[in-house]
């Protein structure tokens, strides 16, 4: 949200450069969404692998390769665990929190790389588990979808055009409160609008409990952001990579969907605490 151009690129260079590579990655995960089974699980498992390099990478190359392929590895033999995937979803849910809690007070090389590689499992399990659910397993992931990326968007937008006092100027000095509830209303406009057009979603809950859901994974959508970008100051990083044309790293761009994935992940094991 509300990140600068780079020195010597012109804003509407930059800004084209932004949409085209957020139009083709779009496009291919939603796809790939519609796919669903395997190819959409392999998807988030190598896109797991990817993060936890990334974070890796940040802290120091030395085992960034290894974790990245250990996760991928990790992920693939969990998807054969003899465990349910609501309960491997809120395990790492669970795991990602804490390490997410403990990064900023770490101070060993072991323990942050442990913490970035609990953080990334969560897409390989999560995510699946989500989009497995019967009959409404694509609602959820188009929801969460809708209201991250619409955050986003209206975070962006309505930061750079009303500006204002900062949101938190020593971790992000360009994040703004007008951007942050600029974002939090398009996010929540989002997830309404999918719970408004996908008739299974309206066979889960009223109107009222969506609006409060949405609003909510707006809430911790931005939360992930201004996470990851203290990540970031700390070690003296700009970008997490260079994988993404105009948005950097996946870390960079999925930082806010974790945290959406990590509260659905303790939501999905609740109500199968409750079944």
């Amino acid at each position: 949200m509300n990140a600068p151009s780079p020195p010597g690129t012109p804003a509407g260079s930059e800004l084209r450069l932004r949409v085209i590579s957020a139009l083709v990655l779009g496009v291919l995960i939603l796809l790939v969404t519609l796919w669903g089974g395997w190819p959409f699980r392999l998807v988030w498992i190598l896109v797991a692998g990817l993060v936890a390099y990334e974070w890796l990478a940040i802290i120091g190359r030395g085992n960034a390769v290894p974790a990245g392929i250990g996760v991928v590895v990790a992920g693939l033999a969990l998807a054969f665990y003899p465990a349910s995937p609501a309960a491997l979803a809120g395990t790492a849910s669970a795991a990602a929190l804490l390490g997410a809690l403990a990064t900023p007070f770490v101070r060993s090389r072991l323990a942050l790389e442990l913490c970035g590689v609990a953080y990334a499992l969560a897409f390989a399990l999560v995510t699946p588990a989500l989009r497995d659910l019967p009959g409404v397993g694509l609602a959820l992931i188009l929801w969460s979808f809708a209201v991250v990326w619409l955050t986003d968007i209206g975070a962006y937008f309505t930061g750079r055009r009303l500006g204002g006092p900062k949101l938190m100027p020593a971790v992000s000095p360009k994040k703004t409160w007008s951007g942050a509830i600029g974002g939090a209303v398009a996010g929540m406009i989002g997830g309404y609008l999918v719970w408004r057009l996908v008739p299974a979603l309206q066979g889960m809950s009223a109107a009222g409990p969506v609006i409060a859901a949405s609003l909510a994974g707006s809430i911790v959508s931005q939360a992930g952001d201004l996470f990851e970008s203290a990540l970031k100051r700390r070690f003296d990083a700009k970008d997490s990579s260079k994988l993404i044309p105009g948005h950097g790293g996946f870390l960079d761009r999925l930082d806010g969907y974790w945290a959406v994935l990590v509260l659905a992940g303790f939501a999905l094991f609740a109500l199968h605490l409750n079944v």
